[in-house]
């Protein structure tokens, strides 16, 4: 989903009960349909939102309880080889987002490896090697599950695996060089 227009000063009510997690800690809450929220980031399919002064993420398939339309994955090639076009699944992980930096989790370097592996029976499995801005984030398994739920759309793939490491380290200096000038990091 492209970033929707919206105001972070505007609140916005809630038009149903909705599941959502806090940020960072990564606790699951119930917001109540009636509750005023403030979008602070639209990106990937997932919304983060201000809510009586905590952030909180809004999964993709709730973001109707904000009044928005889920978004569109990325459009498929052509699958008859049984190959996996590894374009697609980079161009999947470029959609998933920390839900408190409005940059993707390629752009920050937080995927350390990513990898078609062909099983004895010909399933492809892919294998994901990532880390995290911070090793004590609570969001860490959201990212992992927001992976794993986008990947496992890519045509022909039908497992995956991802692994949080925090070897070496996350820095500053894993990031793009867009991503370091959109933060300031240089």
């Amino acid at each position: 989903m492209n970033a929707p227009a919206f105001d972070p000063h505007t609140p916005i009510t809630l038009l149903r009960h909705c599941a959502a997690v806090l940020i960072p800690e990564g606790t699951p809450v119930t917001l109540e349909a009636g509750v005023s929220v403030y979008i602070t980031q639209a990106l990937g399919g997932s919304v983060t939102i201000n809510v009586n002064g905590n952030l909180a993420r809004v999964a993709a398939a709730d973001v109707d309880a904000l009044g928005m339309e889920p978004a569109a994955g990325p459009a498929h090639s052509d699958t008859s080889s049984g190959e996996v076009d590894e374009s697609l699944l980079w161009a999947q992980l470029e959609t998933c987002y920390d839900p408190e930096i409005p940059i993707n989790i390629v752009e920050l370097g937080l995927i350390y490896r990513c990898e078609v592996v062909t099983e004895s029976d010909g399933a492809k499995r892919v294998e994901i090697d990532m880390t995290l801005t911070a090793p004590g984030c609570g969001m860490g398994p959201i990212l992992v599950d927001d992976i794993r739920d986008k990947i496992i759309t890519v045509p022909n793939v039908t497992s995956v695996a991802v692994e949080l490491t925090f070897d070496p380290p996350w820095s500053s200096e894993m990031m793009s060089e867009a991503a370091r000038l959109q933060t300031g990091m240089y």
